[in-house]
């Protein structure tokens, strides 16, 4: 039976109002009971009205979940950015930040902030890790974001991507397109033994010369796009969905953030397959607080 992604009616229900939401985030974050940092006696913290904190019963000592997470020193309410992050993981294409200001009738730049730093937060969620292995599969590939500026000069960014087969993606905005600025993104994020296809890219010639990776590539130059079971049509495939999505809904994305909408795009990416999950991750990923 396929999994089904978040729905507004559940998250209605988990989340109907603004404590629901700070206690949701203390219970995450700091667990039921804890020994109170103060007098050093395991406690229960209550909630401090008016406030987004809560105190032990012992000594009065206040603690605020929001410390160190994305809605620290913010006044937007709790609820309006558990929902956005729910729009992050409903969506296919992302969440605009006009949208956003719609929706909650708040500013322009408040809505863009609450989207830069969930993007951000997807990211450390998501984390990077090696990929591959003995016996695994990865694609390797470049693609161009952008277009021209406003003097009419190209101002492509560069973008550089390693997948799993049936695994994860990972993503990087590199400078250029040459060996230096990728292999050692390769070597640092893909493990010895894996195989490695990419296109004809002078680049990833170093591949098997140097560092001893089982390397294929597939000659685009000559329109050959697969040769058994040699291609890149994985990482394209996602490079597709990117710009679909930076096209239809950011419109267009600066260099200089780029790399957290690439983290948005991640996120969806690796998660895909269990999509009732998205949601849920982010709601229990918080730093944890170390207690004694």
């Amino acid at each position: 039976m396929a999994r089904k992604g978040p729905n507004i009616r559940a998250f209605q229900k988990r989340f109907p109002n603004e404590d629901v939401c700070l206690e949701h985030l203390m219970r995450v974050r700091f667990g039921e009971r804890l020994t109170c940092f103060k007098c050093l006696k395991q406690a229960t913290y209550y909630r401090v009205k008016a406030r987004r904190s809560f105190e032990c019963e012992h000594c009065g000592y206040q603690v605020y979940p929001t410390a160190g997470t994305p809605f620290e020193s913010t006044r937007t309410p709790l609820r309006d950015w558990f929902y956005v992050m729910f729009l992050f993981c409903a969506s296919r294409n992302g969440v605009a930040a006009k949208e956003v200001e719609r929706q909650l009738g708040v500013t322009y730049k408040t809505a863009w902030r609450m989207c830069r730093l969930i993007r951000k937060y997807m990211g450390y969620v998501d984390g990077d890790f090696p990929l591959g292995g003995a016996g695994k599969t990865v694609e390797i590939d470049e693609t161009f974001i952008g277009g021209k500026d406003a003097a009419g000069h190209d101002d492509k960014a560069v973008v550089f991507g390693i997948v799993e087969r049936n695994g994860d993606v990972l993503t990087r905005h590199v400078q250029m397109r040459t060996k230096a600025h990728i292999i050692p993104h390769v070597v640092t994020y893909v493990k010895p033994g894996t195989k490695i296809y990419t296109d004809e890219g002078s680049a990833f010639k170093l591949l098997t010369e140097k560092y001893g990776y089982e390397h294929q590539a597939v000659d685009h130059s000559a329109k050959e796009y697969v040769r058994g079971d040699v291609h890149t049509n994985t990482i394209e495939g996602f490079w597709a969905n990117v710009k679909r999505g930076i096209r239809g809904t950011y419109v267009w994305v600066s260099k200089k953030h780029l790399q957290t909408y690439l983290r948005e795009f991640e996120y969806r990416h690796n998660l895909r397959q269990t999509p009732d999950l998205m949601f849920d991750c982010l709601l229990q990923a918080f730093p944890k607080v170390q207690v004694g």
